[in-house]
């Protein structure tokens, strides 16, 4: 019987109602779809900032410009034997997971008596370390191609390279010949760099066993990547460890200002949406006064009477935050498409908060029902 008085007073008065519900339909779109990114957004910023490179450098200590990975006998607190890659012994803590890691020895030889920056490196790790690079001709998959290099785009053009075209690099009388493989524009430095594979740098310079440095592409917050670059710096006390400040702080800084605009919007669209239901009931409240006073001459509580009229809201919301789940999914996947080139994930957490709060908006913009407690039936019988 009370669902059967509830739904007759919902389909009474089907324009305020429809209003009513488009306002909660309409706001629970737009909360769930922010909700959506607010939960994603952590990891889809981290995976562009990853773009951008390499986040951690190892390097040798102040006046030591080299790191032996393979040869220097140290303990290890977590069981990686030396020799091992230093980007390993940590990987997957602390929220952060370990992309790509290499190391770099670096060295100036000569290209018919021109100096060029060479970079001895794993070379198939390359790619992984710099995915926004692109490349003309075709990266290098085997570590061990010590016949093979890449050149920066700007060796290309001063010494007419192309992919396929042979190199000869000179060093201390040492040369070598290489085949380029691929010519990468990276829009930076690297652009005036030879990579060759780290073997083959070893032999050019004849420093066995030596990098001047290693570089690590590491996923996870700013916060996260600090906490696993201290870990690093405990477990390698003599090396110098640290983040490059400007990627992680960047996206520490971006995360929360991100994340308190979100958080504005939906407190924001939370009143509004209140605000359009609150002029609506006031509406209907005064619309339902004859309504009421009947119930009360037959002998209906008032406590009773206000319960349908809420009971009545609170399907409204219910239903308007269901149907703004649906809309807001579809609308969280089109922004998160068109802003971040990927689609959002959908987070079945949104749906009972997002219709937990319309409930409790539709709610609080039924404040104007507490005037039909007002009503006398005596008043409303005499037709006054």
């Amino acid at each position: 019987m009370f669902g059967r008085l509830v739904w007759k007073l919902i389909c009474s008065n089907r324009g305020r109602v429809a209003v009513a519900l488009l306002a909660v339909t309409s706001g629970a779109t737009v909360i769930s779809a922010l909700l959506c990114i607010q939960l994603d957004i952590g990891r889809k910023l981290t995976q562009e900032f990853r773009a951008l490179g390499p986040n951690i450098v190892i390097a040798g200590k102040t006046g030591d410009q080299s790191i032996d990975p393979l040869n220097v006998q140290r303990p290890t607190a977590l069981g990686i034997p030396p020799g091992l890659a230093i980007g390993n012994s940590l990987r997957g803590t602390d929220g952060a997971n370990v992309a790509a890691y290499a190391p770099f020895l670096f060295f100036v030889p000569r290209v018919n008596q021109a100096p060029v920056v060479a970079a001895g490196t794993w070379l198939d790790e390359l790619s992984k370390l710099n995915p926004t690079w692109r490349i003309q001709g075709s990266w290098i998959t085997s570590r061990d191609a010590d016949s093979q290099c890449l050149i920066g785009r700007k060796v290309a053009q001063q010494f007419g390279l192309a992919p396929g075209s042979g190199l000869a690099l000179n060093y201390l009388q040492r040369e070598t010949n290489f085949r380029v493989a691929g010519v990468i524009d990276s829009g930076a430095e690297e652009d005036d760099q030879v990579f060759l594979s780290l073997a083959a740098a070893w032999k050019l310079t004849g420093n066995n066993d030596f990098v001047t440095l290693w570089q690590l592409n590491v996923s996870g917050t700013g916060e996260n990547i600090e906490k696993y670059t201290a870990r690093l710096a405990a477990t390698f006390p003599e090396y110098d460890v640290r983040p490059i400040r400007a990627v992680t702080q960047a996206e520490g800084n971006l995360l929360d200002r991100t994340r308190l605009l979100i958080a504005s919007m939906i407190v924001l669209i939370l009143v509004l949406t209140a605000l359009c239901v609150l002029a609506t009931m006031m509406a209907l409240a005064m619309e339902r006064r004859k309504q009421v006073g009947l119930m009360k001459a037959l002998g209906g509580s008032i406590s009773r009477i206000v319960g349908l009229f809420l009971a009545e809201v609170g399907t409204l919301g219910a239903v308007g935050g269901l149907a703004g789940c649906v809309f807001g999914i579809a609308l969280a996947r089109w922004m998160g498409e068109r802003v971040f080139g990927a689609s959002i994930n959908l987070r079945w957490e949104i749906f009972p908060v997002t219709v937990a709060l319309m409930i409790a908006v539709a709610l609080t913009g039924a404040l104007p029902l507490r005037l039909l407690g007002k009503v006398k039936p005596a008043v409303i019988l005499r037709g006054e």
